[in-house]
């Protein structure tokens, strides 16, 4: 709902929906909404009964309708919907702000023009919505931003949902098939937003088990009054119950880094001209995104870094005692594969400790185990996409290519997804029961082989079944696919049956 010239500037000068659809690609993420501009209080009423409506977002002062008093006649008459109030940010508004009954306002956001904010938002009540559900049944991870400034908040947001998407893109592609991708893509860290003492502690006692960590002001409401050392005393409580929670301070007074500092948190001060690149960098290396470091606990030193699930599992057997006892003893593993949306061998490594085991070398072989296992139950019954830079001996059947696979590949597949579902191929020890390894190429590779090679004209046109054999023999394939087939056989220690599939053939 916005004002006649607030509603030219969104459509044509800022074309939002292009904006919004445009931010939408570039993260990779699905189902962009569409925006109806209302101008006035009655064009909403009537959208609102005409269309269905999830969201309803308000600049302030619409054709010199009280703002307020209109998000109350909305709220009154549709109690269920979510309204944000855009306003650009002054101190007149402010002060105006701190005037009003807000209770019928979901949030108040500072407006300047950039689609990122309506990203944020639309994201923000989306993890509001669904945080209990995920959490209590899938494991997802939670963010607490413990924040009361509209100005702060409307530019913290925006910046920390491009880091959580941006990561969601790197780990998404750790995935076998789209669908998997998909999957992984959803099971991102959800971010909540506390405007309060009350509010963080509610949200910290109730998801401390799924938090990968916290960012608060120092100074905001406690009790009903403005306490300014609302965040020194969260830290305490937190630091108290969880020594290892990432936990940042953020203040416009300097004088509260050394309290930081003695609290064992980061701290940022708000004025500083590198504040939101700082708050990128600290989120990425407290919050478990980005690539796995491995540092050695006396100097801080980085020791090695792995990328995915599957570096590690190679590098488990190289790093030192004392950086693998620190980080285990820290559940740093755990963490870092539940930003990831790795969710059942992150709980089987956050159950476990150090005194679980004899010694470190026994540590080190469960660890690869659990992981290795973990990999091999995750491709059975899968359709992967072949990767020649990430395929390995725990891929059971993967393809090349986009297009369709013929009968007798298909057969196989759907024996694999018979294998996995029946518990009775697994329940003896040492009695492996699975398919042989397989790569199919798929028929988009037989038609650019065809076409490439000049070879459909040739096969159709009454020549020798000699003849076209020949042809077909010294037909070259698509070079990637050379490469593709040298990294398969590279893994294989036994004899390979190549076989043709067709469509049609064994199809039923």
């Amino acid at each position: 709902i916005a004002s006649t010239y607030d509603a030219f500037m969104l459509e044509d000068d800022g074309r939002i929906d292009e904006q919004i659809f445009n931010e939408y690609v570039s993260l990779n993420l699905r189902y962009p909404p569409q925006f109806i501009i209302a101008t006035s209080l009655k064009q909403a009423f009537e959208i609102l009964r005409d269309e269905s409506i999830d969201l309803i977002i308000t600049m302030f002062n619409v054709e010199k309708t009280d703002t307020f008093d209109m998000a109350k006649t909305l709220k009154a008459k549709y109690p269920a919907k979510p309204i944000v109030v855009l306003t650009p940010f002054s101190r007149e508004i402010s002060l105006r702000v701190n005037l009003e009954d807000l209770s019928v306002i979901d949030y108040i956001f500072c407006w300047l023009g950039n689609a990122d904010i309506l990203l944020a938002i639309i994201k923000l009540i989306e993890d509001k919505m669904n945080v209990e559900h995920d959490v209590e049944e899938v494991g997802v991870q939670v963010m607490l931003l413990v924040e009361d400034s509209i100005r702060f908040y409307s530019s913290y947001l925006p910046n920390i949902y491009k880091i959580i998407f941006q990561q969601s893109k790197q780990f998404m592609s750790e995935g076998l098939n789209e669908h998997q991708m998909m999957l992984r893509m959803r099971g991102r860290p959800k971010i909540l937003l506390a405007t309060s003492y009350e509010e963080a502690v509610a949200f910290y006692t109730k998801y401390k088990e799924n938090l990968l960590g916290i960012i608060s002001d120092v100074s905001y409401m406690n009790g009903g009054k403005m306490d300014k050392e609302a965040g020194l005393k969260l830290a305490t409580l937190v630091k108290a119950d969880d020594p290892y929670m990432p936990m940042l301070l953020q203040s416009s007074e300097e004088k509260w880094k050394q309290r930081a500092k003695d609290l064992r948190v980061g701290f940022l001060l708000k004025s500083s001209k590198t504040l939101l690149h700082d708050l990128r960098n600290f989120i990425i290396e407290f919050f478990a995104f980005g690539d796995f470091v491995f540092r050695d606990p006396a100097t801080g030193e980085e020791v090695a870094r792995v990328s995915d699930m599957q570096s590690l599992q190679h590098k488990i057997f190289e790093i030192p005692d004392e950086p693998l006892r620190y980080h285990l003893s820290h559940n740093h593993f755990s963490k870092w594969l539940y930003a990831r949306a790795l969710f059942p061998i992150a709980r089987t490594f956050k159950t476990i400790t150090l005194d679980d085991f004899a010694d470190l070398d026994e540590t080190r072989r469960y660890l690869y185990d659990a992981i290795a296992s973990y990999r091999l139950n995750k491709a059975r019954g899968v359709i992967a996409q072949f990767y020649r830079e990430r395929y390995d001996e725990y891929l059971t059947f993967t393809r090349i290519g986009e297009g369709s696979i013929g009968g007798k590949a298909r057969g196989l597949a759907f024996l694999d997804s018979m294998i996995k579902r029946h518990e009775v191929f697994s329940q003896y020890d040492d009695v492996v029961v699975t398919i042989p390894r397989t790569v199919v190429i798929s028929t988009d590779i037989f038609d650019e082989f065809m076409e490439e090679n000049g070879l459909y004209d040739f096969a159709l046109s009454g020549y020798p079944d000699k003849d076209i054999l020949d042809r077909f023999v010294k037909a070259r394939l698509p070079f990637r696919i050379h490469e593709d087939l040298y990294t398969f056989i590279s893994f294989i220690r036994n004899p390979v049956a190549i076989r043709s599939s067709s469509l049609l053939e064994d199809s039923h």
